[in-house]
């Protein structure tokens, strides 16, 4: 089964009188449960087409399919309840909540989910400040943390809805290259427990080598190939 099917994608941004072309028709297909990269220099596109395929921006023209759901055409009410059930995010500034300790932190998407009861709340967020190993720092704020200690509680954050597919931009672009690949060595073990779709954007290549495929990106076009 595909987790995201992308088609003819394309994004243009006017720019005073000219126009910059992000993406020029991009296609593309991710099977549910791979560790995908999307690999390339700053400003190949690769971040565009990680926030199209996120539902936080929108095509010029394509269309994209996540889960069988063509999400090309959904209203920004439909994309926000998608983006709220089915996607998480880890961004490489980690985007943790200064005055939240880390439960806190992890809980937060959680608190908009109506359809999650109290009781499984906690067990989720337990469960996953144990499996990142964080369970000695459940009470400290983000200032108390090293990097890699603020990208597990943001890793814990994106999985704590149970998401279909999780999107990571740039996770180790702000950490040392120690502490890069034992993040990398999470999320890969993460994928591997949960079956869960991960996309990367990154020029990093710790994460290139760790992926089962790579869309090298550059001017805003795709090659795909093995890692």
């Amino acid at each position: 089964m595909r987790s995201v099917i992308v088609k003819g994608l394309k994004k243009v941004y006017p720019l005073g009188s000219t126009e910059v072309h992000a993406l020029r028709g991009i296609d593309l297909e991710i099977e549910k449960g791979e560790f995908f990269v999307l690999a390339g220099p700053s400003g190949s596109g690769k971040s565009t087409l990680l926030n199209i395929i996120g539902c936080l921006d929108h095509a010029t023209e394509g269309r994209v399919w996540l889960e069988d759901m063509e999400v090309s055409r959904c209203s920004d009410a439909e994309l926000n309840r998608i983006r709220l059930h089915h996607i998480g995010f880890i961004f490489q500034s980690f985007n943790l909540i200064s005055v939240l300790n880390v439960y806190e932190n992890i809980e937060l998407p959680l608190l908009i989910r109506k359809d999650i009861k109290p009781k499984e709340k906690r067990e989720r967020v337990s469960e996953l400040i144990e499996k990142v190993g964080l369970t000695d720092q459940i009470n400290q704020k983000p200032y108390e943390l090293s990097g890699g200690q603020q990208q597990r509680v943001a890793i814990a954050r994106a999985l704590v809805t149970s998401p279909k597919i999780v999107l990571a931009d740039e996770p180790t672009a702000n950490l040392d290259s120690r502490t890069g690949i034992e993040i990398i060595d999470l999320m890969h073990e993460m994928n591997r427990q949960r079956g869960t779709t991960f996309i990367f954007s990154s020029h990093d290549q710790k994460v290139i080598d760790r992926a089962s495929r790579v869309l090298h990106m550059a001017d805003g076009m795709g090659r795909e190939c093995a890692s």
